[in-house]
């Protein structure tokens, strides 16, 4: 781990974060708006849309909400690493925005992002960090 590392929210669950914003980002339109009452006869393509009850989306916001204030900064704060609206040696500037900018939206901000996985791991590898060795865990 990169000496560097001075945040309140440990790599491994930035990278949940990343996992799970990688989920939540390839969804699909709706192609069916009254599907099937089972989603097999459907070939499970409901899975695959962005549904508005959709889980990946509550679990992620779930998970945004359950971190303390502190790891909610760090993460919005990566975000805007990753993003280029700072370099490593502005992290105490781009982290004070972000505590300046905190509110009780973190998930709604942080799920509307786009990009939000692309970002996170952005910034993880500016830390010298990698997902690689949490995704092998997982395995």
């Amino acid at each position: 781990m990169s000496e560097a590392w001075d945040l309140s929210i440990s790599p491994e669950k930035v990278c949940y974060f990343i996992v799970k914003a990688r989920e939540f980002d390839v969804k699909d339109a709706v192609t069916d708006p009254d599907p099937a009452s089972n989603a097999s006869d459907d070939n499970m393509a409901s899975v695959l849309e962005d549904q508005p009850d959709d889980p990946v989306e509550a679990e992620l916001a779930s998970a945004i909400w359950a971190l303390n204030e502190d790891e909610q900064i760090d993460l919005v704060a990566l975000t805007w690493l990753g993003r280029g609206d700072g370099k490593l040696e502005d992290w105490d500037d781009i982290r004070a925005q972000a505590t300046e900018s905190h509110n009780n939206r973190t998930a709604a901000y942080l799920l509307g992002i786009p990009l939000l996985a692309d970002y996170l791991e952005e910034a993880l590898a500016q830390f010298g960090e990698s997902c690689q060795d949490y995704e092998m865990g997982r395995l």
